[in-house]
C-alpha cells in the first residue's frame, strides 16, 4: 500500500500491540469488547471485529505515529491469575497490620500512663540505662518494642505454607491414576500450583463442543427401512442383546471397496441387501446419490471422502459398506458401484439446503432412463410432503424415530418419487428461468422446490450418533447436581449444538421451555430477552422491567435469582454480537435464569467475551475447558482454564492451568481434588490464624501486669521454635491429607461441593471468628496459669510463682491447647498425622528439658537462663492439673459449638459422615450407563443452517476433469468446506 492510502484490515480475535521505546504507553493486550477505541496522536484503532483504520498495513506491521508496532491476532498477554483466597488474604493481612498498630498503641499509651503514675517507684526493678525525658517518649519507645514482640500476629510464614500446600495438591492431580488416559498415555497435569483450591469453588463452566464434549466422529448407528428397524445386536433367538466386546460384527469382506473402520452389529440388514430387497436397495441408493460429498480414489478401491459435514460422510460411508459405493462425480453425473456393478446416474438438478428448507433433494436419471427425485431432511419437514399412501408407514417410522431420539441419536428421514418426463421438462425450463432471474430469485426457486418436492414416498430414516466422549452425559449430570452451571460455547451450527445438548442431557423434554434467541437487531434481541426473562419470572409485562446497561461508577454484581422449573437458552453468533455490545446485562440476567445456555456460531473472541461478562457481573468463579486453538482466548479469560489434549494439537493445553485427555475427568478434578484442596486450605487458614492470635495475645494481656515494659511471656527459644518446629508440621500434615469423606463418596454425592461455591469455610466472617477464638484462648492461657501460680508453692514449700515457671507453664498450656485443637480439626487420620501431631508435642518436651538443663546453662549461660525450670515446675501435680484445665477450657467451647451445630443445624457433610459411621460401607462404584432422555425427534441436519454446495458442484468450479471419463480428482472442496466451517 502507498504511504498515504487508508488501510483497512479486519481481524477476529484479541489484539495485542507492542511498540518500541514505549511509545504506545503500555497498550492493553486483550482489549475487551467495551474498550473499542484507543487514541494515539490522532490515530485511532476501532475494534469492531478488530478493524484498523488510518494505518499502514504491510506484512504484519502496523505503523502508529511513525513507530513500528507488531500486531498479533488472538494473542493476548497472559494474565496473572490469583485466587479469591489470595485476594482475601491481602485484605486480611492489612487488617492484621491495623490490628497490630492498635494493640501497640494501646500498650504504648498504657506505658505512658504507667510511667507517669507508677514508674518512679519501680526504678529499682526496671531501671532505665538512659532515662527518657518524659513518659510520652517512653510510650513512643514501647510502641516500637511491642511492634517487635507482637509481630508474630502478622502471618509472615503463611504464604510459604500456602505454596507448599498448593504444591502438594498439584502433585496429587499429577499422580492420580484415575485421571490417566492409557490409550494415549496421557496423565492429568497441573500446569500451575496457585489455583488448586479455587477448583473447589467453580460455579460456571464454559465448554467447547467439538473435541471436548464430542469426538467429532459421526457413526451410522441405526436405521428404519419400510417399517423395519435395523441396528440392534441380536442373539441366536432373534432377541435384542447388549453390545459387548464379544458381540459379532457384520462382515463386509464381500465388498472390496468397503471401509474397514465401519462397524455395524445387525446382520439382518446385510442379509436384506444380499437378497435384493427393493426398498433396502432404494434406501442405500438414495444415500449414495443425495449428497454433496466429493471423492478421490488414491488407490484401486481405496476411496477418500471429503464431506461438507461429518453427517454426510457417515451416511455415504454406510451406503458404501452395504454395497452402494459412491465412486466419483462430475457436474453432470454421479458414478455408483452397486453390488459390484458400476452405474452412472445423470445428475439433472440439486435442490440445495438452506436454513428454512431443512432438506436437500437431487433429481437423477437412472441408467434405464427413468427420472427419480431423492430427498432427505428433517422429519417434520419431509412428513409434510408425503403422499397419503405413506400414512401407515409414517406412523411406524415415527415410533422408530422416537426411540432413536430417546437414545440421543440424530435422525434424518428419506423419501423419493418417480417423475414424469413431460412434467419434469416443464419444471426444468421454469427452474432455469428462475435461476437467472434478476429479481426475487430465491422466492421463485423456493416455489419451484415446493412444487416438485411433494407426493413423496417414504423410504425410512437414518440415525447417526455424534459420538460423545466417554462419560460426558454422566459427568454433566453429576456437575449439575453440584449446582454448577454449564454453558456450551461453540463455533458449530445451531442444530448441531442443540442435538449435542440433548445427547448430553443438558437439554431435555422436562424443561419448561427452551428459548431460541435469533433477533437480527439490537431491539429485536432486547424484546426476545425480556420476553424470556418475563416468562421465567412469570411476569406479565417484560417491558415494565427497566434495566440500565450504562457502566456504573462503582462495580456492581448481579444478585443470584432462582425460578421455578428448568429452562434452556440458545443464541447464535450474530445475535450474540448484539447482546454483548448493547445488551450485556439483559442477556446475562436472562441466561443466568436458565439451567443450560448454548452459544452457537461463536467466534473465539465472543467466547472470551461471554466469560468476561460473567466475571464482570457475577460474583462467581468460572472455568473454561476446550481442546483447540480457537478456545485459547476463552481459557485465558476464565479464572481457571482446562485444556484437553485431543485431536486438535496442544495450543489449548499450553494455555491452560490444568490439562487431561477426557472431559469426564473434569468431575474428579472438581468434586475430589478441587473440593479437598479448598477444604484443606480453609482449615489450614482457620487454624493458622487461631494459633497465631492465641500465641500473640498472651503478650498483650501480660503487658498489663509487667508495667507495659515490653517483657515477653515466653522463653525466647520457644518464640523462635513455635512456628518453626512445634506447630508447623501438624498443620502441614492436616493440610496435605485432610478429607471429610473419601473420593468415592465425594463423587457419589456432588452436593458436598456447594459449600465451596458459597465460601462457607473461610471468609471475612470466619476470620473474625478466628480472632474471637484466639482472644478467648489467650485469656484462658494467661489468666488460669496466672491464678493457679499466684501464691502457689511446691511440695517442699518453695515458691513456683516466679517469672520463669509462669513462662514455662503458659507456653506448655499453649502448645497442649493448640495440639488438641488441631486434633479436633483433623477428621482423616493417617500415620503421618499421628506422628507429626503427637511427635511435635514430644519434641517440645524433649527440647524443653534439654534447653533448661544444667549442661546447656553451663555452656551458654546467657542464651539458656531457664536452668532447672522444667524439672522443678513440671514435677508438681497442680501444674499438670493447671495444664489440663487450661487445655480443656480452650477446646470446650469449640466442642460445644460444633455439637450444637451438628444437632440443630447439620450440614450435608455432617449428615453424610454420620451415615457413613452408621453403615460402615463404601458407596457403589459409578456405573457408566447410557442416559436416556424423553423422546423428542431431532433433525440430523447439522448442516442445514447454511446453504449447501449444490450450485458449486453443478457449476464444476470446484473440480478438475482429469480424464475423458469425467472422473474427478482431489478438488478444492475441502478448502471450501473449511472456509464455510
Amino acid at each position: 500500500m502507498g504511504e498515504n492510502t487508508e488501510a483497512l484490515a479486519d481481524f477476529d480475535g484479541e489484539v495485542r500491540c507492542e511498540a518500541p521505546n514505549n511509545r504506545l504507553d503500555k497498550f492493553r493486550g486483550a482489549l475487551s469488547y467495551k474498550e473499542n477505541k484507543y487514541s494515539l496522536d490522532n490515530e485511532k484503532i476501532l475494534l469492531r471485529g478488530c478493524t484498523l483504520r488510518n494505518t499502514e498495513w504491510c506484512y504484519g506491521l502496523v505503523i502508529f505515529a511513525g513507530q513500528d508496532t507488531k500486531l498479533m491476532q488472538n494473542s493476548g498477554l497472559s494474565a496473572f491469575k490469583r485466587t479469591n483466597i489470595d485476594r482475601l488474604m491481602n485484605v486480611l493481612v492489612l487488617w492484621i497490620f491495623g490490628f497490630l498498630v492498635v494493640m501497640c498503641t494501646v500498650l504504648a499509651v498504657g506505658n505512658s500512663v504507667w510511667e507517669s503514675y507508677k514508674g518512679y517507684y519501680f526504678q529499682v526493678y526496671l531501671p532505665w540505662i538512659h532515662k527518657p525525658p518524659n513518659s510520652s517518649f517512653s510510650g513512643f519507645l514501647m510502641f516500637w518494642s511491642y511492634v517487635i514482640i507482637l509481630n508474630t500476629v502478622v502471618p509472615i510464614s503463611l504464604y510459604v505454607s500456602i505454596e507448599v500446600i498448593r504444591l502438594g495438591s498439584s502433585f496429587y492431580i499429577d499422580w492420580d491414576t484415575k485421571m490417566y488416559y492409557p490409550k494415549k498415555n496421557t496423565p492429568a497435569l497441573a500446569r500451575t500450583t496457585t489455583l488448586t483450591e479455587e477448583l473447589g469453588q467453580i460455579q460456571y463452566i464454559f465448554s467447547d463442543k467439538t473435541g471436548t464434549l464430542t469426538q467429532n466422529i459421526m457413526i451410522f448407528n441405526k436405521c428404519t427401512i419400510n417399517g423395519k428397524m435395523y441396528g440392534h445386536a441380536r442373539d441366536f433367538s432373534g432377541q435384542r442383546a447388549d453390545i459387548t466386546a464379544k458381540t459379532e460384527k457384520v462382515d463386509f469382506t464381500f465388498n472390496s471397496m468397503a471401509d474397514l473402520k465401519f462397524v455395524f452389529y445387525d446382520h439382518s440388514l446385510l442379509e436384506d441387501v444380499k437378497i435384493c430387497d427393493p426398498k433396502v436397495h432404494e434406501f442405500f441408493r438414495l444415500l449414495s446419490l443425495c449428497h454433496t460429498v466429493m471423492s478421490e480414489e488414491k488407490q484401486k478401491g481405496l476411496l477418500v471422502y471429503q464431506a461438507q459435514s461429518p453427517d454426510e460422510g457417515a451416511l455415504v460411508t454406510a451406503a458404501r459398506n452395504f454395497g452402494f459405493v459412491f465412486q466419483s462425480r462430475t457436474p453432470e453425473t454421479i458414478t455408483v458401484v452397486e453390488m459390484g456393478e458400476t452405474k452412472i446416474y445423470e445428475l439433472l438438478s440439486i435442490l440445495d439446503f438452506d436454513n428454512v428448507r431443512k432438506r436437500m433433494s437431487v433429481i437423477v436419471r437412472h441408467p434405464d432412463r427413468k427420472l427419480y427425485l431423492y430427498c432427505k431432511g428433517a422429519d417434520t419437514i419431509v412428513f409434510e410432503r408425503l403422499n397419503s399412501s405413506s400414512q401407515q408407514l409414517r406412523d411406524i417410522t415415527t415410533s422408530h424415530l422416537d426411540e432413536f431420539a430417546g437414545d440421543g441419536l440424530r435422525t434424518l428421514v428419506l423419501a423419493y418419487k418417480e417423475l414424469d418426463e413431460e412434467s419434469f421438462e416443464n419444471w426444468q425450463k421454469r427452474y432455469q428461468e428462475a435461476s437467472i432471474a434478476l429479481e426475487n430469485r430465491d422466492e421463485q426457486l423456493s416455489e419451484l422446490y415446493e412444487e416438485i418436492e411433494k407426493d413423496l414416498k417414504l423410504l425410512g430414516a437414518t440415525a447417526v450418533e455424534d459420538k460423545l466422549q466417554d462419560g460426558v452425559p454422566q459427568t454433566i449430570q453429576t456437575l449439575s447436581k453440584a449446582n454448577i452451571k454449564i454453558w456450551v460455547l461453540t463455533g458449530d451450527k445451531q442444530e448441531t449444538a442443540v442435538n449435542i445438548g440433548y445427547a448430553c442431557n443438558m437439554l431435555h423434554e422436562d424443561m419448561k421451555k427452551i428459548f431460541i434467541i435469533e433477533g437480527s437487531s439490537s431491539e429485536e434481541v432486547r424484546v426476545e430477552l425480556r420476553k424470556a426473562s418475563a416468562t421465567m419470572k412469570e411476569q406479565d409485562q417484560a417491558e415494565d422491567e427497566v434495566i440500565s446497561i450504562k457502566q456504573p461508577k462503582k462495580q456492581f454484581f448481579l444478585p443470584e435469582e432462582h425460578v421455578d422449573g428448568e429452562y434452556g437458552l440458545v443464541i447464535n453468533g450474530d445475535t450474540l454480537a448484539h447482546a454483548l455490545e448493547d445488551l450485556e446485562v439483559e442477556f446475562l440476567k436472562a441466561a443466568c435464569l436458565c439451567k443450560t445456555v448454548i452459544c452457537c456460531r461463536a467466534t473465539p473472541l465472543q467466547k472470551a467475551q461471554v466469560v468476561e461478562l460473567v466475571k464482570k457481573y457475577k460474583k462467581a468463579i468460572t472455568l473454561a475447558i476446550g481442546d483447540g486453538a480457537n478456545d485459547v482466548s476463552m481459557i485465558k479469560a476464565a479464572h481457571i482454564g482446562v485444556g484437553i489434549s485431543g485431536e486438535e494439537g496442544t495450543q489449548a493445553v499450553l494455555s491452560s492451568d490444568f490439562s487431561f485427555a477426557q472431559f469426564r475427568y473434569l468431575q474428579r478434578l472438581l468434586l475430589v481434588h478441587g473440593r479437598w484442596s479448598y477444604l484443606r486450605m480453609c482449615r489450614f487458614l482457620r487454624y493458622f490464624f487461631y494459633k497465631n492470635f492465641a500465641f500473640t495475645f498472651v503478650h498483650f494481656w501480660y503487658g498489663f501486669f509487667c508495667g507495659f515494659s515490653a517483657q515477653t511471656v515466653y522463653d525466647e527459644w520457644f518464640i523462635t521454635l513455635y512456628n518453626l518446629v512445634y506447630t508447623s508440621l501438624p498443620v502441614l500434615a492436616m493440610s496435605l491429607f485432610e478429607q471429610d469423606v473419601n473420593d468415592r463418596w465425594s463423587m457419589a454425592y456432588p452436593q458436598l461441593y456447594e459449600p465451596g461455591q458459597l465460601n462457607l469455610y473461610f471468609s471475612k466472617l470466619a476470620f473474625v471468628e478466628c480472632i474471637i477464638h484466639g482472644v478467648y484462648s489467650s485469656l484462658v492461657l494467661f489468666f488460669i496459669p496466672y491464678g493457679a501460680l499466684f501464691e502457689a508453692v511446691r511440695d517442699d514449700g518453695k515458691t513456683v510463682s516466679d517469672y520463669q515457671s509462669f513462662a514455662l507453664i503458659a507456653q506448655t498450656c499453649l502448645l497442649v491447647a493448640v495440639t488438641l485443637q488441631i486434633a479436633l480439626d483433623t477428621t482423616y487420620w493417617t500415620a503421618i498425622n499421628h506422628f507429626f501431631i503427637w511427635g511435635s508435642l514430644a519434641v517440645y518436651f524433649a527440647i524443653t528439658f534439654t534447653m533448661y538443663s544444667n549442661g546447656m546453662y553451663l555452656m551458654f549461660p546467657t542464651s539458656f537462663p531457664f536452668i532447672g525450670t522444667a524439672r522443678n515446675a513440671l514435677n508438681q501435680p497442680h501444674v499438670w492439673l493447671t495444664i489440663f484445665l487450661t487445655a480443656v477450657m480452650c477446646v470446650l467451647p469449640v466442642i460445644l459449638v460444633r455439637y450444637l451445630k451438628g444437632e440443630l443445624k447439620p450440614t450435608f457433610s455432617n449428615k453424610l459422615r454420620y451415615k457413613i459411621c452408621q453403615m460402615k460401607i463404601l458407596p457403589p462404584k459409578q456405573a457408566i450407563s447410557r442416559l436416556k432422555r424423553p423422546s423428542a425427534r431431532r433433525s440430523a441436519y447439522a448442516f442445514s443452517h447454511q446453504r449447501g454446495f449444490g450450485a458449486l458442484i453443478t457449476s464444476g468450479k470446484n473440480m478438475r476433469i482429469r480424464t475423458i471419463g469425467l472422473i474427478p480428482s482431489k478438488t478444492g472442496a475441502s478448502s471450501n468446506v473449511d472456509k464455510q466451517k
